[in-house]
């Protein structure tokens, strides 16, 4: 058997629509945070202080949670070898692929 060859392209833990939501999530955060400055009533008492503000800011927690918690769009590869191949299902192969 054949060491595996090293993959020229990096991985990175995240893909696209990862850092999309997390730019998605900073946003409203930053929403929020305005929104909770922008209260002009006193020591930020308002609706906007009180509650406006903290449910944008739960949103942005959450998108963020989502970002860093959703698979990214492409999957890792799975091992070829005959024992692997008895008990994971097949499947088409997926990127990369390595060549002998």
């Amino acid at each position: 058997m054949e060491p595996l060859q090293p993959n020229p392209t990096p991985r990175f833990a995240f893909g696209p629509r990862n850092y999309r939501l997390m730019f998605v999530g900073l946003a409203v955060l930053a929403a929020g945070f305005i929104t909770m400055t922008l209260d002009t009533a006193d020591y930020g008492e308002g609706f906007l202080g009180i509650t406006l503000g903290p449910i944008l800011l739960a949103i942005g927690f959450g998108i963020e949670f989502w970002a860093i918690m959703a698979r990214p769009g492409t999957t890792a590869p799975v091992a070829q070898d005959t024992a692997t191949r008895a008990t994971v299902p097949s499947q088409p192969p997926t990127t990369p692929v390595y060549k002998k």
